[in-house]
């Protein structure tokens, strides 16, 4: 377990450091380590929690959240979150889900992360309902496997032009957040057994110090386009070792 703490550690340092939680990797690192399949969602969720809060933080105070930009991927999100998370899945369905999240999130982050440099650009004006309806979709297929949803949802914005990188990482942040208590609701609907996150809490206590590293190292140490770009090599490397527990 001190292998496991060490690598969720290091997944929470390179996350945080561009606005993430972690629940994708850290699902990821729970399948190959033989961690009990029962706890995946609701611990990953929890990590996510723990990471994200403090960089929610650090963004509100320093001004960049923009509402506008934000509430309606939340309406759309919430519920379904919610209902993704209520819903019972068997393991190896969710391995491929998992697989096909990391290397969709995994190439969406290497093709964008120039985009993180925190320049005055031209953006557009997203209808609503396209945000809602974005929003929906991230939440259903986070609720289901258990991550908060924000490495989709900051790609995308930055694809489509959704706002300015300050404003975008911060909403992904704040939709990692509310998702991931979303789905920790819709866990304990189909009993999941919450009373065993205690018996994790060295994973917890890993997650809760390397998201501080990764928020200092954004703010005072590196360019955050140089860790998203590591971030996305990390987590195609993973969608890589699960595709061969899947394939091999």
């Amino acid at each position: 377990m001190i292998i496991l703490s060490i690598l969720f550690f290091v997944t929470a340092i390179l996350y945080s450091s561009v606005g993430f939680g972690g629940g994708s990797a850290y699902l990821a690192l729970l399948l190959i380590s033989g961690v009990p399949y029962f706890i995946f969602p609701i611990l990953a969720l929890s990590c996510n929690i723990i990471v994200v809060s403090g960089n929610c933080f650090n963004y509100i105070r320093a001004g960049n959240l923009n509402l506008r930009l934000l509430i309606p991927y939340l309406i759309g999100s919430m519920p379904l979150a919610f209902i993704g998370g209520s819903l019972p899945i068997e393991k190896k369905l969710f391995e491929i889900l998992l697989f096909l999240v990391l290397t969709i999130a995994g190439i969406l982050l290497l093709l964008n992360f120039r985009s993180y440099d925190d320049k005055e650009e031209s953006y557009r004006k997203i209808p609503i309902i396209i945000s809602i309806l974005i929003g929906g979709i991230l939440g259903f297929i986070s609720g289901i496997v258990g991550i908060g949803g924000g490495v989709f949802l900051s790609p995308i914005l930055f694809l489509i032009k959704a706002g300015r990188p300050k404003h975008i990482v911060t909403t992904a942040s704040l939709f990692i957040l509310i998702n991931s208590l979303s789905g920790i609701v819709g866990q304990l609907t189909k009993n999941a057994v919450i009373s065993e996150i205690p018996n994790y809490w060295f994973l917890l206590l890993a997650v809760l110090i390397g998201g501080q590293v990764g928020n200092f190292l954004n703010l005072k140490i590196f360019p955050t386009r140089i860790l998203a770009l590591v971030t996305s090599c990390l987590v195609l490397f993973v969608a890589i070792r699960i595709a061969y527990k899947l394939f091999i």
